[in-house]
């Protein structure tokens, strides 16, 4: 075991929201934010493993220019000052970027900043780091390798969930206000679900993906992490819009940001997948109840839930593995051919699954997507979201921590990425462990704003999202 002394950690603004709010009314300045989120690094980094690099020097020197403008008027909306974290498979022009392996090029991403990030900066966000992942967003914790192996700032025996793993406990943990993360499968949704935090995984093409690093070509996404809805609502408004870096981007209709979101859901109505998620094996019954206590809460907020049951569910799983898998070999086709002992075992065996994917399958696998999106294109079309649990457990022991384990866990993210629409994961309650519960918020293509709301709408009827570990010194322990 070790100890920590927690007199040594300043307190944080417990969302980006409070934080703006705190900017303006000069009860505390961009430099005092940064400062107090380096100092909280400095004392539960070595124990979290949230960091590949710290970018102290560069993080202050742009807290001081956001306090001088902040002081001359200029002010670049909620995120002007405020400290973000960076998953290290995306480009900073302070930095290189390693996705975590001693694979990539450290050339790759020297031409500057990824265009989300270069947005983020321009409405004033500071990058105060690049933080951890899996190995190039895919596989598991890897000790073996010279890289920091993350644990859940709720409970250090446990994991934070992958991949965006380093965004997600650093934003629990109050080293940075926000985040970005990737989400191929669940990975900006899966840490924020297992580190009570908030996560976005938005339209597919809403947010240009230049100067990050692939995975899955057709379901990849760069989404915002933060405590809550409103904070992920500040992110990405500041990060959509089409680049021409990027094709896959697609076009922004009419002004889908409000500057506030609603706390009534009055004339929403908001569907219920209780047969392909709570009947499943391995959800544990605190995750029920904590579901049920959560669509009692939408019902109060004026919402009409109603009971659906999503078509295809596991066909479109499948079609989501065939095509992931076929993605991800092809991008490391030739480097596992070449360099297969320099990747982490984990990733190794994840990515040459795709070798086994044969045109054929792939073709037909795009086939069923969208055989699927059109039977969930019908059953959605009266409705304004819906509801799931996020995951039916809390997050996962460390110890024996295996990708066939992660295979067989209740997690609910994996079957939103072939639909390409938005999914959002929000805390809802805890384990009787303590462990941070989570429920998911889907819509229909580029209606962000519906399933923020819907979010929002719940968070301020709840505090789940506030909720901070305690960070009791006992229960940490030292990583190794």
């Amino acid at each position: 075991m070790t100890t920590i002394d927690t007199a040594l950690l300043p307190d944080v603004p417990p969302s980006i929201m409070h934080a703006a709010a705190a900017l303006r009314s000069g009860e505390l300045t961009s430099v005092q934010l940064v400062e107090a989120c380096l100092a909280r690094a400095d004392v539960l980094d070595p124990i979290l493993g949230v960091f590949i690099q710290r970018l102290d020097e560069t993080a202050l020197a742009a807290a001081a220019i956001a306090d001088d403008e902040l002081a001359a008027g200029i002010d670049r909306g909620p995120l002007h000052g405020i400290p973000l974290g960076i998953k290290d498979i995306i480009a900073t022009k302070e930095s290189t970027t390693t996705a975590q392996s001693l694979i990539l090029d450290p050339a790759w991403g020297s031409t500057g900043d990824a265009v989300v990030v270069s947005r983020l900066r321009a409405a004033g966000a500071i990058v105060i780091g690049k933080t951890s992942t899996m190995e190039f967003a895919i596989g598991m914790p890897d000790p073996s390798k010279p890289f920091p192996v993350p644990r859940n700032p709720w409970d250090t025996t446990r994991w934070t969930g992958g991949s965006s793993s380093g965004t997600g406990a650093g934003v629990a943990a109050g080293l940075f206000m926000g985040g970005l993360g990737t989400d191929t499968g669940g990975s900006v949704r899966i840490p924020a679900a297992f580190c009570g935090i908030s996560g976005l995984k938005q339209t597919f093409g809403l947010v240009p993906k230049s100067g990050c690093v692939p995975l899955g070509f057709s379901l990849d996404h760069i989404g915002p992490m933060a405590p809550s809805a409103a904070d992920c609502l500040a992110m990405i408004a500041v990060m959509a819009g089409p680049d021409p870096s990027d094709p896959n981007c697609i076009d922004l209709r009419d002004p889908v940001w409000p500057d506030t979101l609603a706390t009534s859901l009055v004339g929403l109505t908001i569907g219920v997948d209780r047969v392909n998620h709570l009947t499943v094996d391995g959800v544990e019954p605190a995750a029920v109840a904590a579901f049920e206590a959560a669509l009692r809460v939408l019902a109060a907020a004026g919402a009409e839930v109603i009971e659906v049951e999503i078509p295809h569910y596991e066909l479109m799983r499948a079609a989501g593995t065939v095509t992931s898998r076929g993605e991800a070999s092809s991008y490391h086709r030739t480097d596992l051919s070449q360099r297969w002992s320099e990747y982490g075992v984990h990733t190794s065996k994840a990515t040459s699954m795709g070798t086994l994917v044969s045109g054929a399958d792939y073709v037909q696998a795009q086939r069923v997507r969208a055989f699927c999106n059109a039977a969930l294109a019908e059953m959605m079309a009266p409705l304004d979201a819906i509801v799931t649990p996020m995951a039916g457990i809390g997050a996962p022991l460390l110890e024996g921590l295996d990708h066939r384990s992660f295979m067989e866990w209740p997690v609910f993210s994996q079957f939103w990425n072939p639909t390409g629409l938005p999914a959002l994961a929000i805390p809802m309650g805890r384990t009787p462990d303590g462990l941070p519960l989570s429920m998911q918020i889907a819509g229909k293509a580029q209606a962000e704003a519906t399933v923020l709301t819907v979010a929002h709408a719940y968070q301020a009827a709840t505090d789940w999202h506030l909720a901070k570990p305690a960070f009791d010194a006992s229960l940490l322990v030292a990583r190794s």
